[in-house]
């Protein structure tokens, strides 16, 4: 059995680098761009102004205002510093508090078997007094 040799003619298949090349181009300007953006800071040649030692403005002091925490236990009781409140009161009480803390925060605690359109109501309700300073407390 005889077999046959190849055509001498037949081309042999080549890869073509050009467009991986184009694509590595792409990539490296890309880092390029980016990573001269990430320090523009020196390219911009803004000189910051330093503190002087003698020049003392005081301290800054940071106070931290502890946030207002409401209860709502198992019956749908409003609960303000162990003490049983209606919401009436209760919104006399934030308003005097978001009067005098206009920084602060109020936490509701409500408990895990109510249902949550009991929660839902009254923390729309305090939302209304407190806006976006109002939270629901989760475990």
């Amino acid at each position: 059995m005889r077999f046959k040799n190849r055509q001498s003619g037949s081309q042999i298949p080549e890869v073509n680098l050009v467009p991986m090349m184009d694509v590595l181009m792409t990539v490296l300007t890309f880092f390029i761009i980016i990573s001269m953006s990430l320090t523009g800071q020196q390219l911009l040649n803004v000189r910051l102004p330093r503190s002087v030692a003698g020049d003392d403005l005081g301290e800054t002091q940071v106070v931290e205002i502890e946030a207002m925490v409401v209860g709502l236990d198992k019956e749908g009781k409003l609960v303000l510093g162990n003490e049983t409140l209606a919401f009436n009161q209760l919104a006399q009480q934030v308003r005097a508090y978001f009067a005098q803390n206009p920084n602060g925060k109020l936490v509701l605690k409500a408990d895990r078997d109510l249902s949550y359109s009991q929660v839902a109501a009254l923390l729309t309700d305090l939302r209304a007094i407190g806006g976006n300073r109002v939270s629901l407390a989760v475990e």
